[in-house]
């Protein structure tokens, strides 16, 4: 195991363990006990065998669609009712296997079923890996927006196997690096200024880049988690990039953009409005972008959205506050503030500064 990264919240603190061949600590993390792996049918064919395989006799599976669409609440009660099923006891415990949709959904159910049970993160995506595996939060989508369900309900462990990276689409790495960059961004400028010189190990799959990388994302969301751990105030700067990033996915209907690629528009969205509201001086939206792109993540809109429908998808955002939407904004590249309500007109100039010319100009 090359990197351990701890969760302090008292008796709910818990281990990320990072590496190649973490995946071969499951039988001891899940305690001898029995219960049921979750995953989507894509992950199972490449990891399901082996995932059942070390973890014995006596364990069920539930196969799942690939895709947002799956973090639904018909889902999510279809899940209930297969734990139900197999007769799970209040000793049982899930295994999430797989990327953020997975993570969610089977988190959620975890966290409803008997009032909760135990489970296990197993991401296979980067950005579950560095982002959505980590700190508590569960939940599904709802018809009026992305997360409007779901409850804090912490893993026993989290297992991070950068072997299972070698079997993620490539546009599934990109989106996972919106959320490195993020961290960057938004809470360390010596990590931002790493990843920009490590691009090419990185996009390389790099065995000590990319566990350097994601134990470096996993400690500064351990530290944010450990200190609000159910988002009264500090973690909310985790959402930097996301309140935009949430209405775009909304507006485009959820799967037609993958999270991280909605994420990495919404950060240059959020450092426009920087610029207006905090002085951030131009060039830096330039500087972030250039890396997004260096990861082929998109940093410009598109032309066919309309600002209304945007508006109106950040209007019912859980950061939204009062009927005005509240934003992460930053004066600095690494450093940024708790969310604050931004007025409609600053919002609307901004949006078509970002349209209407070049990023940061």
């Amino acid at each position: 195991m090359s990197c351990v990264v701890n969760i302090a919240l008292g008796e709910r603190s818990y281990e990320i363990l990072i590496g190649a061949g973490a995946l071969e600590r499951l039988p001891e993390v899940s305690r001898g006990l029995q219960g049921v792996v979750i995953s989507d049918a894509n992950v199972w064919a490449a990891h399901g065998e082996r995932v059942l395989g070390l973890l014995g006799e006596g364990w069920g599976h539930a196969v799942l669609s690939p895709g947002e669409a799956t973090k639904s609440a018909g889902e999510w009660s279809a899940l209930l009712e297969t734990m139900a099923e197999a007769r799970l006891d209040r000793r049982a415990v899930v295994v999430a296997l797989g990327g953020g949709v997975v993570g969610d959904l089977a988190g959620f159910a975890a966290a409803s079923y008997m009032r909760g049970i135990r489970f296990i993160q197993v991401p296979t995506s980067l950005l579950a890996m560095v982002d959505s595996s980590v700190g508590g939060k569960t939940g599904i989508n709802l018809a009026a927006g992305k997360n409007l369900a779901g409850a804090f309900h912490q893993p026993v462990a989290v297992l991070v196997d950068i072997e299972t990276l070698a079997t993620l689409p490539a546009r599934e790495f990109a989106a996972g690096m919106a959320e490195v960059v993020k961290y960057g961004a938004a809470l360390d400028a010596d990590f931002l200024a790493w990843i920009e010189g490590n691009v090419e190990g990185i996009r390389g799959h790099e065995a000590g880049a990319l566990e350097r990388m994601i134990a470096r994302c996993c400690e500064l969301k351990a530290e944010v988690v450990s200190r609000d751990e159910r988002e009264g105030g500090l973690r909310a700067v985790l959402n930097f990039g996301h309140t935009m990033g949430h209405a775009i996915e909304k507006v485009t209907g959820y799967g037609e953009l993958c999270h991280g690629e909605a994420v990495a528009l919404g950060m240059v969205y959020a450092l426009e409005l920087s610029v207006a509201l905090r002085g951030l001086p131009a060039a830096e939206v330039a500087r972030v972008a250039a890396l997004l792109e260096a990861f082929d993540l998109p940093t410009t809109p598109d032309p066919g959205w309309q600002w209304a429908d945007l508006l109106a998808a950040m209007g019912v955002d859980k950061k939204a506050a009062g009927g005005r939407v509240r934003f992460v904004l930053t004066d600095r590249l690494g450093s940024s503030e708790l969310p604050v309500a931004v007025a409609e007109a600053e919002l609307k100039a901004a949006w078509e500064r970002w349209c209407g010319h070049g990023i940061g100009e």
